[in-house]
């Protein structure tokens, strides 16, 4: 990653107050630890969900495992060695044949729940914070308020604004698809790539091979990536060769196809700082909205952040019109397959984050068919290969996956002091800022607080005080 000068700037909640549960509908067993970020770098973010946390618009939360009705294990798919199911097969098959033929299936995929499932209960954005105050401090007047701090440094003025103002999509417009998230409406930027112009289809493959190294480039070259599923043929695959997941989403469509699916790219609102890199992804680290578009007509809409290691899936809308076409299973697969394209140009980002599993729920055991897949040990943060999770949720709600009983949090909080603050536009640890405002009586709060960061967001991360 870039070396920048931005901070993550949050208030906290706590987790002491219980609220109605999405998936099993207990009006008080919900319990997480909760606060609102008022911006966001990408690192830290990915910190933060690499222990347990997630994000629903700017509330971050994370469950209390121990104590809540439904454990929610975060959950990733190693795209790179991923291979579709014959469940995923059919999803995108019935996709291609639609496009192909017009052949709607009618009812729904018994391996997508289509009712959503989100955190009913969580506080707003909160009003004590001054915003102006929060995101500007500039650096000589931090040097004034606390100069005996040497880790005293710049604020950046103004978060990064992702995308210009443009269209609104509601929530009305659109149905929620469930991945365990809050589906609030953001707002769709204006950057748009161009829809790659197809030459008329001929028999050459030497053309065919050209035409598809024109898509390619196309989609390297733009900011705004768009796509369209189309009558291009694919890489011919030997018989002998397992079909690949790209295989089946570039699978052959007649030329004259009775659909046409568009794939679109925009930013979006978000509190994840936009943020390039020499080593990154050409589009960028940030939040995306993923468009799909039938006909002209938006039919669903994917949220994505695009992390240092991962690509995470934030929610989906659709529109109920199209519930019969699987689009949840079906924009996942088309994620995992972006998540191995956007590998190509930045190694190291080569997972897929699906968001919870809750093996308590039923309907969200979907999410353990993309695989080869790991659960979060909500104890150790370590990744353990999801079949050996599921054996012990068999038996219990929560589990520790980690099998090592001496193993503990490798980057848990040693010293409560070392903890970022945001005090009076000055930015300090919380022994300068304890100093300052002596009798001060939240240790407590701040001490679990740091613990569920951990020592590396503990000292990145600033915590807002009024």
């Amino acid at each position: 990653m870039a070396e920048n000068k931005s901070f993550t700037i949050v208030e906290y909640f706590g987790g002491d107050d219980g609220y109605r549960c999405g998936y099993c509908k207990n009006e008080k067993g919900n319990f997480s630890h909760g606060m609102w970020s008022h911006t966001m770098t990408v690192q830290d973010y990915q910190d933060l969900i690499d222990r347990g946390w997630r994000r629903s618009g700017k509330y971050v939360y994370k469950p209390i495992m121990n104590k809540t009705c439904c454990p929610q294990y975060t959950i990733r798919c190693h795209a790179l060695k991923f291979q579709p199911s014959k469940s995923h097969k059919k999803s995108l098959k019935k996709m291609n044949k639609f496009i192909s033929n017009g052949e709607l299936p009618t009812g729904q995929d018994d391996a997508e729940p289509m009712d959503s499932v989100c955190e009913e209960a969580r506080p707003q954005e909160p009003s004590k914070a001054c915003h102006a105050e929060v995101k500007c401090a500039d650096i000589t007047d931090i040097q004034k308020e606390i100069s005996e701090c040497p880790t005293v440094t710049e604020v950046q003025k103004d978060a990064v604004d992702a995308a210009p103002s443009g269209q609104e999509t509601t929530k009305n417009d659109l149905m929620s698809a469930p991945d365990g998230r809050t589906a609030t409406s953001t707002k769709a930027g204006a950057v748009m790539g161009a829809d790659p112009s197809r030459p008329p289809c001929r028999k050459a493959k030497e053309l065919r091979k050209e035409r598809r190294l024109q898509k390619e480039q196309m989609r390297q070259n733009t900011d705004g990536v768009s796509s369209i599923v189309s009558s291009t043929p694919p890489t011919p695959t030997h018989a002998s060769q397992t079909k690949t997941l790209e295989d089946f989403i570039d699978e052959s469509l007649p030329d004259k196809s009775s659909h046409c699916l568009e794939f679109r790219r925009f930013l979006c609102d978000s509190p994840l700082e936009a943020e390039y890199s020499p080593d990154g992804p050409e589009v960028g680290y940030g939040s995306f909205h993923q468009q799909y578009w039938l006909d002209g007509r938006l039919v669903a809409v994917g949220v994505i952040d695009i992390l240092p290691t991962c690509v995470s899936s934030v929610y989906l809308y659709y529109h109920p019109d199209s519930a019969s076409l699987s689009l949840g299973s079906y924009s996942a697969l088309r994620e995992i397959a972006f998540t191995r394209q956007l590998q190509k140009q930045s190694p190291k980002l080569s997972y897929y984050y699906l968001g919870f599993y809750i093996h308590s729920c039923p309907k969200m055991r979907y999410k353990g068919q993309y695989r080869p897949a790991d659960l979060l040990c909500p104890e150790t943060y370590a990744w353990v290969a999801i079949e050996r999770c599921i054996l012990q949720l068999e038996n219990s709600r929560y589990a520790r996956f980690n099998q090592d009983p001496d193993a503990g949090d490798a980057r848990a909080l040693k010293d409560v002091g070392r903890a970022m603050v945001l005090y009076r536009r000055a930015v300090m640890p919380y022994a300068a800022y304890t100093r300052k405002r002596k009798g001060s009586s939240d240790e407590t709060e701040v001490q679990e607080f740091a613990g569920l960061l951990g020592q590396h967001c503990a000292e990145r991360i600033l915590l807002y005080r009024a």
